[in-house]
């Protein structure tokens, strides 16, 4: 389990070392057959030694193109499967080559597990990126269902899970998932970077269209606006564009077409606003975003630092701006004053007051969020977990024994069951 902060490389840092070792131990030679017992047609099964689980199709080809990338002038090849376009154009495209790594959203993949174009029985590698979205998205059912019914690997296969955030709803839920695993963690556990200036600005709702414009007219550079609703998000791109921005929005109810086409002319610069639900705030990573809006300021703490995180990626400094006012939920505001603090950043006070007033006048500090943050240092215990790089030696000998005895002991169900 690995914890980073946004725009941090998490990537990178599960794609590149599995692309590694599935190339340093050989790639066996797979025959074209006729297994599909479907449409009898002539082709390859997908059999990936590699799955890679996404919440959103974004993020899936992302993904898949960096995978692309790092596994460029070798003989791995890389293929990916997502919902909203054609199912059968992706299996056309399985059929033609042999596939050893394969980024898919859940329901397509067990769409096509079901009709045989996918078998998992070769897998050794199975990562769960931005796990914490899977899970919290209502996925579970179908996580279980890949594990379980599908002829996955219980031995010689890895799991890994991926995200900038792990609030405790979603640990329990991992544990499942993970067995005598080791958490590492890379900055704060769940907050933001220290590359993002954040700033907070009180805005009545009779007022936030106007203010966003006087914004967007003083702030140059590539913009994304965050709203909650998708009928917003439509509003608002049509009330943008009617003020001569050029702008364009995504969210669920767009075809995949409209949404790809969408952060294409984003990324290229072809328009400098996009206008975004929550589809786009999990581990897309465009280049170049200098401003992040949270036009409306969303219910979970999670989605704010996955918000923001689409500016400050990988070394860049980025501005991020969220509207409140009285209408904003008080129990997000004071999670919102723990990320503010976390991040060294400004702490109005007129936010404090609006949040039910946590100040700690014993410690002289805003200091209600300093016992959250130092749980973050235990070692990885509050995660059920332990941080190994800690360990030393004698130390890390001694923990692989007690957790061979713990499992043997304590373990017996877990250890014969499918997790």
């Amino acid at each position: 389990m690995a914890c980073a902060e946004t725009g941090s490389g998490k990537t990178v840092a599960f794609a590149c070392p599995i692309i590694s070792r599935i190339l340093f131990e050989g790639i066996a030679v797979q025959k074209r057959n006729n297994y599909n017992n479907y449409q009898r047609r002539y082709g390859f099964v997908a059999e990936p030694l590699c799955l890679i689980l996404t919440p959103t199709r974004e993020l899936s080809q992302q993904i898949h193109k960096e995978c692309i990338k790092f596994s460029k002038n070798s003989p791995l090849n890389c293929s990916c499967v997502y919902g909203g376009t054609p199912i059968h154009n992706q299996i056309n495209s399985l059929r033609k080559q042999p596939t050893h790594l394969l980024v898919a959203t859940p329901g397509r993949l067990i769409d096509l597990l079901t009709r045989k174009e996918v078998n998992l029985r070769k897998l050794k590698f199975f990562v769960l990126d931005e796990a914490d979205r899977m899970l919290d998205m209502g996925f579970i059912p179908q996580i279980r269902e890949i594990i379980e019914d599908f002829n996955m690997p219980i031995k010689n296969r890895q799991t890994l899970m991926f995200s900038a955030t792990f609030p405790k709803e979603i640990q329990r839920l991992a544990s499942d998932f993970l067995t005598d695993y080791i958490f590492l963690s890379v900055g704060k556990i769940g907050s933001a970077t220290s590359l993002v200036t954040q700033k907070v600005r009180f805005v009545e709702e009779h007022e936030k269209f106007e203010t966003l414009v006087d914004l967007l007219t003083k702030h140059t550079g590539l913009t994304l606006i965050f709203v909650e609703r998708k009928i917003d998000a439509d509003n608002l791109d049509k009330k943008l564009y009617d003020e001569g921005f050029h702008v364009l929005s995504i969210h669920g109810n767009k075809t995949q077409r409209q949404r790809e086409e969408s952060l294409k002319l984003f990324k290229n610069t072809t328009i400098d606003i996009l206008v975004a639900t929550d589809v786009a705030a999990r581990g897309l990573d465009v280049p170049n975003v200098t401003h992040v809006i949270n036009y409306d300021l969303p219910t979970d703490i999670s989605d704010y630092i996955h918000r923001i995180g689409r500016t400050g990626r990988a070394g860049q400094q980025g501005l991020a701006t969220a509207f409140i006012n009285h209408g904003s939920n008080a129990k997000v505001l004071k999670k919102l004053i723990g990320t503010l603090e976390d991040s060294e950043q400004e702490i109005p006070e007129w936010l404090i007051a609006m949040a039910g007033n946590p100040y700690d006048r014993r410690s002289g500090s805003r200091g209600y969020n300093n016992r959250r943050r130092n749980n973050n240092r235990n070692n990885g215990g509050r995660f059920s977990g332990i941080d190994y790089r800690k360990l030393q030696g004698n130390q890390r000998r001694f923990y692989n024994g007690q957790s061979r005895n713990r499992n043997n002991n304590n373990n017996q169900n877990r250890r014969n069951s499918k997790w």
